[in-house]
């Protein structure tokens, strides 16, 4: 991705300061269970599209998550293992949820129907 010809400084350190949070939060995720990795890799990468090259290109060439950055930049696609523990992630979510919570039926639904609506959108991208 290339960047804007004409991007103030200001604009770059904001994009920098976003991609090495993003960063920091997806290496995080890759040790606690209930926080994912690569979706926050994937919005470091498009930060550091727009502020660093460099950083970029490391996140990209990772021997662990560059290849499904790659696979999604490329194609939107996403591996059939994530697919699954995403569902299983959020399966354990709604389950604590309704456990922790006791919620009512309204939020029951309104917290259902949004993880539904995101699992629907991973089973439906390609698989990589």
């Amino acid at each position: 991705m290339t960047r804007p010809a004409r991007q103030s400084t200001a604009l770059r350190w904001l994009f920098l300061a976003l991609g090495l949070f993003f960063t920091g939060l997806g290496f995080v995720g890759a040790f606690l269970p209930v926080l994912p990795t690569v979706p926050f890799l994937i919005l470091a990468a498009a930060c550091f599209a727009r502020s660093s090259q460099r950083l970029e290109n490391w996140l990209l060439a990772h021997p662990r998550f560059g290849p499904l950055l790659r696979d999604w930049r490329e194609r939107g696609a996403i591996p059939m293992r994530a697919k699954w523990m995403s569902l299983g992630g959020t399966m354990l979510g709604f389950g604590l949820f309704l456990w922790g919570g006791r919620p009512g039926w309204l939020l029951i639904a309104l917290v259902g129907g949004l993880m539904g609506f995101g699992l629907v959108y991973v089973f439906t991208r390609p698989t990589a």
